[in-house]
């Protein structure tokens, strides 16, 4: 890094509260109580499991509701602002699982009451979810946030290559911005950053990276199909704080720390 203004940064994804795992949040904290000079952490999203707007019948039988899912993801978010440098910039992309609660979608949950279902709006919990910037779930540039080079949002496609292809597509809504990081979660896989390439041996000038989960590794849901590359992880990133306009070359590091089992 040179001598101008730098962003450190932390971030994590698909928490799912309330099936966050207790060692996991512990885990999560000692990290981010470790990491000295942050000046940003990001949540990538899937805050809550939002099985009440699920579509899906195994949903139903949930034993918890919603208000125990804020509850739950309230006193998480509590415990890292706790632990945050005073200063430290927060924001948090809403996750697919966030937006089924606000989505229009009366199969999930009806127009009368998605204001109502709002986490924000909620008397007991709604004070801690409006401490924390909130990036709308969308596919372009308004579901990214950005610091420098560095590109933020929670992901859309599931397929093994989509990391690296969801990162182009979000790149070019934003503006190609040479030696750009993507960073994303939702697949619940981890990726170090990796350079995108056009062919196995043309490299291109971009890179991106997965933060996977700090959910449950072995859902219910998924008893029947494979989660064996799922994996819990923080990333790490220090980057020049500046407009990409203005920088030459690639002007991060970025470092993904993974959880042992």
């Amino acid at each position: 890094m040179c001598n101008r203004r730098t962003a450190k940064i932390a971030v994590i994804s698909c928490t799912h509260s309330p099936f966050t795992p207790a060692k996991t949040q512990d885990w999560v904290l000692d990290q981010l109580s470790s990491i000295p000079d942050l000046t940003h952490f990001g949540h990538l999203g899937d805050v809550f499991e939002a099985g009440a707007a699920s579509v899906h019948a195994s949903a139903s039988e949930y034993e918890h509701t919603l208000e125990d899912e804020y509850e739950h993801a309230a006193g998480f978010l509590k415990s890292i602002r706790d632990v945050l440098p005073k200063g430290c910039r927060r924001w948090i992309n809403t996750g697919n699982h966030d937006d089924n609660l606000l989505a229009k979608d009366p199969r999930r949950v009806p127009k009368s009451l998605r204001k109502l279902v709002d986490w924000r709006n909620h008397p007991d919990f709604g004070q801690e979810f409006n401490e924390w910037s909130w990036v709308p779930y969308e596919k372009s540039s308004r579901g990214v946030y950005r610091v420098g080079q560095c590109h933020f949002y929670h992901g859309f496609d599931c397929s093994v290559a989509s990391d690296e292809l969801e990162g182009l597509q979000i790149l070019g809504s934003c503006g190609w911005v040479p030696f750009s990081l993507t960073v994303r979660g939702h697949t619940h896989r981890p990726v170090p950053p990796t350079q995108s390439k056009r062919t196995s041996k043309i490299p291109l000038p971009f890179w991106y990276s997965n933060v996977g989960t700090c959910g449950p590794l072995q859902p219910e849901y998924m008893k029947r199909r494979d989660c064996s590359q799922w994996g819990t992880a923080l990333l790490v990133v220090e980057c020049i704080w500046d407009r990409p306009s203005r920088l030459n070359g690639r002007c991060w590091e970025a470092e993904l720390v993974r959880m042992l089992p």
